[in-house]
């Protein structure tokens, strides 16, 4: 956004190890006889026998290296003489071509850059565990939520529009990603700090991003143009007055909530569904900066936030977060006002929120882009007893998330160890590029009569009842300003004056006067008081605020 202010857990090296040596079990025992012309059954045997033995031999060999090398290599794994000094001709001449060692550490130096994330690319990577606390499996089919396991989870925070290495004071949600390695395969909760989003339908991302990022012309962030975007996007009014709090400026990212913002599936054994909301809850309580104060913490420390949060974990204080969910029945989708399914709107707190778990961050990465750099979040990535919503914006955010992965670190992003899960893959995927899996045989399809892969029918997607026709059409129950009247009226004094002074040092600065105008209408709309202090901040005329206001219909 415009910028105006303790048990022993696996790590990513052993679950890579662990998941190979099961693959390769899989896959070593599971050799089809068919592949050998030899037709003598003791010819067969043996071949079989020595293809378990190399594969045995290589995976010894493998895990027989030294953690550290006795001394500098190449990436071949040949000795280096002479890391100081270039091979030249005599010692006045040029440098030689032939110097390998050379060419091949100035080759790798400009390689060293994937493409950066188009949103999130600041972050901060840690990992833990996740411990359910509570049986719920009358609602899914879920394992990672079977009282007495722990999982293991990766948590990627971020803000959102700042490129790498920009400060992390930024008026902007902050992205709380979580990747549970399951015993049912990778489940990654996608999601931010705060419970909505500021658009509903997942075909304006791109235009929501670009009014937000740094002008096309002079690479500087512009409310001139994030407003003109949310002037003709009011369903963005209730997140933008959230964003503008204290709480939306967290001083750490332990202060802060996480939410999957979207309604999710509850898929249990029995195929009964119900609609699912997450929210972490913060054991560390929530704590945010005020206005004035943003750019003095920013002179301090740009990266207040992950270095307050690596050092909690050096000092041994984990930070934990409760895992909560809301739940509904499908018959009740539509018996509210607005449309549960739409994420720019909160559940009424008559839908008790009950604990299911406990994550505690325990562990700092020891290689920053291997972990966090590498480590790829999509929504799209469930397991069985969680599905999908028909929410607009989830259904565009199941293909986006993993394209870009797919984009940024190609089709074998998977493999890398820290988006590896801990169980056996075993399918058809091949090929790509930077392709290092173990997959054999000739049969890479299926059906197949010669060596099947086996369907697990009671995975199948639950059922989801359709009427109607093909449409292009907002939603119906649209209501775009009550919620965020709704929350104005239960903050402070204190935090509606910090609310009033940050939008407004905002607001300020766009210079179409229809956009800022239509903007206050829309907070006027939400709440009088909130409006006119807005207008009052801004010098607007408030007698024209409040007559486009009156013209502003819910739904």
């Amino acid at each position: 956004m415009p910028k105006n202010d303790v048990a022993h857990e696996p790590g990513v090296l052993e679950f890579h190890d662990r998941a190979s040596a099961t693959h390769a079990r899989a896959v070593t025992t599971n050799v089809p006889a068919r592949r050998f012309l030899n037709k003598d059954p003791n010819v067969k045997s043996s071949k079989v026998q020595l293809s378990v033995s190399i594969l045995s031999m290589v995976s010894a060999i493998a895990i027989a290296q030294p953690a550290h090398a006795e001394g500098m290599t190449r990436d071949t794994g040949a000795p280096v003489g002479d890391n100081q000094n270039s091979q030249t001709a005599g010692p006045e001449g040029p440098v030689l071509l032939q110097d390998s060692n050379l060419i091949e550490k100035l080759q790798r130096f400009d390689r060293e850059r994937i493409p950066e994330r188009v949103v999130h690319a600041r972050g901060t990577g840690i990992f833990g565990e996740f411990v359910p606390t509570t049986d719920i499996s009358s609602l899914t089919a879920a394992k990672v939520f079977t009282p007495g396991t722990k999982t293991p989870v990766f948590v990627r925070f971020s803000t959102v529009m700042g490129y790498r290495g920009s400060p992390e004071q930024a008026r902007d949600p902050r992205g709380f990603a979580v990747k549970f390695y399951t015993q049912q395969g990778n489940w990654d909760m996608v999601g931010i700090n705060w419970p909505i989003f500021f658009i509903r339908d997942a075909i304006k991302f791109p235009d929501f991003v670009h009014a937000n990022k740094p002008s096309a012309v002079t690479g500087v962030q512009d409310p001139n143009l994030a407003f003109d975007f949310f002037a003709h996007s009011p369903e963005a009014t209730n997140m933008l007055t959230h964003l503008y709090t204290d709480d939306g400026m967290p001083d750490s990212y332990r202060h802060m909530d996480g939410f999957a913002v979207h309604a999710f599936k509850f898929v249990n054994a029995k195929g009964e569904i119900h609609y699912v909301k997450f929210h972490w809850k913060s054991r560390q309580g929530i704590e945010g900066i005020r206005p004035q104060d943003i750019p003095h913490s920013i002179g301090a420390d740009w990266n207040l936030m992950t270095d307050d949060l690596y050092n909690s974990v050096k000092a041994h204080s984990y930070p934990q977060w409760d895992l909560y969910i809301q739940v509904l029945s499908p018959k009740d989708l539509a018996k509210f006002d607005f449309d549960p399914l739409d994420d720019t709107k909160v559940w009424p707190s008559s839908i008790p929120e009950e604990k299911v778990g406990t994550m505690t961050l325990n562990r700092i990465p020891d290689n920053y882009f291997q972990s966090t750099e590498e480590s790829a979040f999509a929504p799209s990535r469930l397991v069985p007893g969680i599905e999908p919503s028909e929410d607009r914006m989830l259904q565009g955010r199941l293909f986006s998330y993993a394209d870009t992965q797919m984009y940024r670190l190609g089709p074998n992003y998977m493999d890398l160890p820290i988006n590896r899960p801990v169980v056996p893959v075993n399918n058809n995927n091949q090929d790509g590029l930077m392709n290092a899996g173990d997959r054999k045989g000739e049969v890479n399809y299926e059906p197949s009569g010669i060596s099947e892969i086996a369907e697990q029918p009671k995975y199948k997607s639950v059922q989801t009842p359709l009427t109607g026709t093909t449409q292009q059409m907002a939603i119906h129950k649209t209501l775009d300003f009550r919620q965020a009247g709704e929350y104005y009226r239960t903050l402070s004094e204190t935090d509606k004056t910090d609310l009033i002074t940050a939008l407004s040092g905002d607001l300020s600065r766009v210079t179409n006067d229809a956009n800022k105008y239509t903007m206050l209408s829309y907070f006027y709309k939400a709440d009088s008081d909130y409006g006119t202090r807005l207008a009052q901040a801004t010098h607007a005329d408030l007698a024209r605020v409040q007559g486009m206001a009156a013209q502003l219909r819910d739904n």
